[in-house]
């Protein structure tokens, strides 16, 4: 799911019937291609997408990387942790975005089948668009 630097929802990806990793996900769909070969935006991304920087020419940004695992030194444990809070604080809109969608009781619950559920997330996706601009022009008129 994209988002917009707002909580807008811009995109989302139809689901798969099995588990699969969200990096896996995103190549089988074609964005990371569209990504390195489109416009010039930044993409925040969870640790789900680490290593997507370097594909995408630094269009996708992901928490920092650890490099110690242990006995890190304790000014690079401090700049590890300035560095992942500065990367959250950027993307709390993303995850309220998120946090929205799964707001619907239809995904809450997972009460139908799982072969028709990327309409029930497409469908609830687009409702939460309309949603979100209706919200947004009627604001504006004020």
């Amino acid at each position: 799911m994209l988002t917009d630097d707002e909580g807008r929802v811009l995109f989302c990806s139809p689901t798969q019937p099995t588990s699969c990793a969200d990096i896996t996900h995103a190549r089988q769909l074609g964005l990371v291609k569209l990504l390195a070969d489109g416009p010039s935006v930044e993409i925040l991304a969870d640790a789900g997408y680490q290593g997507l920087g370097a594909q995408t020419g630094g269009r996708v940004v992901t928490p920092p990387h650890r490099k110690f695992k242990k006995n890190a030194p304790d000014w690079y444990e401090e700049m590890h942790e300035r560095q992942r809070k500065a990367h959250s604080s950027r993307r709390i809109r993303v995850e309220h975005g998120i946090a929205h969608l799964k707001n619907w009781r239809a995904l809450a619950r997972h009460l139908s089948r799982r072969e028709h559920m990327s309409d029930t997330v497409r469908g609830i996706a687009g409702l939460l668009s309309h949603q979100q601009v209706t919200g947004l022009t009627s604001a504006q008129r004020m």
